[in-house]
Formats: C-alpha cells, sequence, structure tokens
C-alpha cells in the first residue's frame, strides 16, 4: 500500500514523456508567431485558427486528403482479405511444404522494408503505374505479420466449432466468414487499424512512386509544406501536422479496446 503513491508518480511521468509532445504539437498549432517564439514558452495558446488555413491554402490538402483516404481504404481492405485468407490456410488446411511456407512468412517480417524498395519501383515503372493508385496500393497488398496475427487468433479457435460447421456441410468460404471471422473480432479490428495506420502514414513509397503534387498524399504533402513555409512558420507545419494525425488517432482512441485484446488473444497458441 505504501508503495502505491510512488508508483502513481512514475505512471504521471512516463504519461508525460508521451503525452508532451503531442500536447505541444497541439498547442503550437493554435498559437500565433509571438507565442510560438517567446521565452519562457507559452503552454496555454490563445486559440487562433490562422495556421490551420494557412496550411489548408499553402498545398492542396483536399487533394492529398483524398489520396490518402482512396490509399488507405483500398490497401486495407486488400491487405486484410489477402491476410485472413492466407491465414486461414495456414491454420486450417493440409497442403505440401506448409510450415516451410510459414516459415518463410515469418522470414519476411524480419525484413526491412527498404530492401524491397528498388525492386518493387523497378516492377511497378514496368507496368507503368509510376503515379497511379495501382502503384501506390498494389506493392503493399501482402502484410507478413497481419497473417502471423491473424493466423495466430485461428489456432485459439476451438476446433471442434470448424468442425461442427464442416459436418453442416460448410465450405472453407462459408465456414471463414460465418464462424471463424466473428469468432475472431477483437484480433480482426486489430489488424484492420494497425493496417490502416500504417498506410495512412506511410511516407517513403508514395514519395518515390509519385511525381505530382496531384497524387501526392499527407505525409508527403508535409513535406511540401515544410518546403513551401520554411523552418520558421512553425504554427502552419503543426497545424499541418495536426490534419494528418487526427483522423487515426480518432479511428486509434474508438478501436483501442479492441487492440490489447487482439493482440493477447493471438499470443496464447502458436
Amino acid at each position: 500500500m505504501k508503495a502505491r503513491p510512488i508508483q502513481y508518480v512514475l505512471l504521471v511521468a512516463v504519461a508525460a514523456v508521451f503525452l508532451g509532445p503531442l500536447y505541444w504539437l497541439l498547442s503550437t498549432a493554435f498559437k500565433d508567431p509571438a507565442q510560438i517564439y517567446q521565452w519562457p514558452p507559452a503552454w496555454w495558446p490563445h486559440f487562433t485558427w490562422e495556421n490551420f488555413s494557412l496550411a489548408w491554402k499553402a498545398a492542396p490538402f483536399d487533394r492529398f486528403f483524398l489520396n490518402s483516404t482512396i490509399i488507405t481504404v483500398a490497401g486495407t481492405a486488400l491487405k486484410v482479405v489477402n491476410a485472413v485468407l492466407t491465414a486461414y490456410a495456414f491454420a486450417y488446411l493440409r497442403f505440401p511444404f506448409k510450415k516451410i511456407l510459414f516459415f518463410l512468412v515469418l522470414g519476411a517480417m524480419m525484413v526491412p522494408g527498404h530492401v524491397t524498395l528498388l525492386p518493387n519501383y523497378l516492377t511497378v515503372a514496368s507496368l507503368g503505374w509510376i503515379n497511379t493508385y495501382a502503384g501506390l496500393i498494389i506493392p503493399g497488398i501482402g502484410s507478413a505479420f497481419a497473417t502471423f496475427l491473424m493466423r495466430q487468433q485461428f489456432l485459439t479457435l476451438p476446433t471442434e466449432v470448424t468442425d461442427a460447421a464442416a459436418v453442416d456441410g460448410a465450405g472453407h468460404l462459408r465456414t471463414l466468414w460465418r464462424v471463424v471471422l466473428p469468432m475472431s473480432r477483437p484480433m480482426l479490428i486489430t489488424v484492420v487499424v494497425i493496417t490502416a495506420v500504417e498506410e495512412w502514414n506511410n511516407f517513403v513509397w508514395p514519395l518515390i512512386v509519385t511525381n505530382t503534387a496531384s497524387m501526392r498524399t499527407l505525409p508527403v504533402g508535409l513535406l511540401i509544406l515544410k518546403d513551401e513555409e520554411g523552418l520558421a512558420a512553425w504554427g502552419t507545419i503543426m497545424a499541418g501536422t495536426l490534419l494528418v494525425l487526427a483522423p487515426m488517432l480518432l479511428i486509434f482512441l474508438i478501436a483501442q479496446r479492441y487492440i490489447v485484446g487482439g493482440i493477447t488473444q493471438g499470443a496464447l497458441k502458436g
């Protein structure tokens, strides 16, 4: 009991370390230039919306937002469907070299993503997909991490349920849709959220495979904003950053209770 106040102090200190930069970003986005460069620092802004207006007008953020939305929705859907089908095969089907193929999937998780940038770019260029949605989305529809999480989740389900579905005459797709996925909802939501955040925040690949402002995404748009506004316009840059963070932060806050439970369930059985 005596150690509890110390635990609270440590928790508050850790929370301050993680939330401090986020609060500074949020407050700076609403500050006027005089407050941003004030010393000692001003921790409470005057709440001006001018920075958001400047950020939105400095670059075509409406187009960036549309591109990011299309890429995130389509990329997440394709990646999750691919991961679910592959995970179901590894969990329930019998086929030659199954263990070897799964080890290759695990090996893909250990390969840095930047290693595949050049092969993917050459492939996309040869197909004429530079500066297209196909070039932005298709090379990333495979996810070893999502496949691993879903496969681990499927293995935790009681085999009696899938056996009963088979006895009732359900095929694999029907069993997956009617039985396996409803029982795996926390992990499925976890995979969807993680994948969506990854797609939304992807910076390097959209920067490489696009060369016009009309196909840029929000993370790349921040770089354009920084180049156009210069290093001194921190209020505008922070406002633009907040516009990028807000959608995914909202989705994460809504789904956070599923994420912890989903990852915990997936770790129970190998």
